[in-house]
């Protein structure tokens, strides 16, 4: 046994695994099937139309814009 107890290992920071989608290695692949979706459900509650074709990065950038736009994502008001 190495002598570390449970308390000696700390939680990984969950904000520290977020990249910027244009650091994404995968960035440049079609969009997957439930970013898609999500675009599509986000788009027409915008009233807006769903886009044709993304990359993996351009639809997580969509995501958090239309989610910022329709109140359906994390909030970012840090105001207390």
């Amino acid at each position: 046994m190495s002598g570390r107890t449970r308390r000696d290992i700390t939680e990984p920071d969950p904000q520290a695994a977020i990249k910027d989608p244009d650091d994404w290695v995968t960035g440049d692949e079609p969009w997957t099937a439930p970013q898609r979706s999500y675009l599509e459900t986000l788009s027409r509650e915008a009233g807006q139309d769903a886009p044709e074709s993304l990359t993996k990065a351009e639809a997580a950038k969509l995501i958090e814009e239309l989610q910022e736009r329709t109140g359906r994502g994390p909030s970012t008001d840090q105001r207390t």
